[in-house]
């Protein structure tokens, strides 16, 4: 009988987690209403421990432990992707990318689809991105996510987008269904009027049962419109500004980013899904105190 992607992923996850070298993220959590909208803020108590141990160590860090979360710690000379921990391989997809278990998952199955080879984060997606997630999308559904620079809180040069699944908490983009036109045909573009950020939806046909070839050219086509609507335009060093995209639910969501953090929290493209992770309990009281969207606008554009 052929493995799926999933079985693969639920293999080699049992056995990083026997070994140690999968490290799952603990979180605390609350719920946060704005504007109608239902975000979820969580804090990662696991890095309390981590950063009081850095702390006694007289702030050194070992470079090779990134927290995969927003805020990780971030070394030029490493690189995991490039020969990634055969624990944490699932193995490659296609001929162009690589299939990681992201080491401080998220959340159970939370991917990182590697290019094999190394090329910046900054980058524009191609097409060949988008069919390395659709692979995955049309068997498991889920979310495709994409921090397109430092500034859009990646958190590692060597260009990768990330999966989660649509489990409850998880990042989404079902938390904006209501305000969306529900009828717009495919490669239509929306905006949504609790976001006053600048930001782009594009209709796309993805998820799980669509074919590999449909979703990835619907999928490039609305990144491509995106791009164009929000005048996203090619630098020396890739896109400018930098950018978060998110996949899910029929939809693509391009935003554009001024910068990475505000107050101090670290924010990607899960926190424009609706869920926002920060460093201490302080920070999610912040969070709080201004509202979700307050914080997402403050580091767009």
């Amino acid at each position: 009988m052929t493995m799926t992607w999933m079985d693969k992923v639920d293999e080699r996850s049992a056995s990083a987690l026997a070994s140690g070298d999968l490290q799952p993220v603990q979180v605390d959590e609350c719920s946060i209403a704005d504007a109608g909208l239902d975000f979820i803020v969580r804090w990662v108590s696991s890095l309390a421990a981590k950063d009081a141990v850095s702390s006694k160590a007289g702030g050194k860090e070992d470079p090779k432990e990134e927290v995969a979360i927003p805020g990780g710690p971030r070394d030029p000379d490493f690189n995991p992707f490039l020969n990634p921990d055969p624990e944490l391989k699932v193995g490659p997809l296609g001929d162009e990318h690589v299939v990681i278990l992201n080491k401080f998952p998220l959340c159970d199955r939370h991917l990182v689809l590697a290019r094999r080879s190394f090329e910046e984060q900054l980058l524009p997606l191609t097409r060949s991105d988008f069919s390395a997630l659709a692979v995955i999308m049309a068997e498991a559904g889920g979310t495709g996510l994409y921090n397109g620079g430092t500034a859009a809180g990646a958190s590692q040069r060597h260009k990768h987008l990330q999966w989660i699944p649509s489990t409850r908490g998880n990042a989404a983009l079902a938390i904006y269904a209501a305000g969306l036109p529900s009828d717009l045909p495919l490669q239509a573009v929306a905006t949504h009027p609790a976001l006053t950020m600048r930001h782009c939806f594009v209709r796309v046909e993805c998820g799980r049962g669509v074919a590999v070839d449909v979703a990835a050219n619907s999928l490039f086509e609305a990144f491509e419109r995106a791009c164009g609507q929000l005048g996203l335009i090619a630098g020396e060093d890739g896109l400018l500004p930098p950018f978060n995209l998110l996949a899910n639910e029929g939809w693509l969501l391009l935003v554009p980013r001024s910068r990475e953090c505000f107050d101090e929290i670290s924010i990607s493209a899960v926190g424009f899904g609706g869920t926002l992770y920060t460093r201490t309990t302080e920070q999610m009281e912040t969070v709080r105190r201004v509202g979700p969207l307050r914080a997402l606008a403050a580091v767009a554009c």
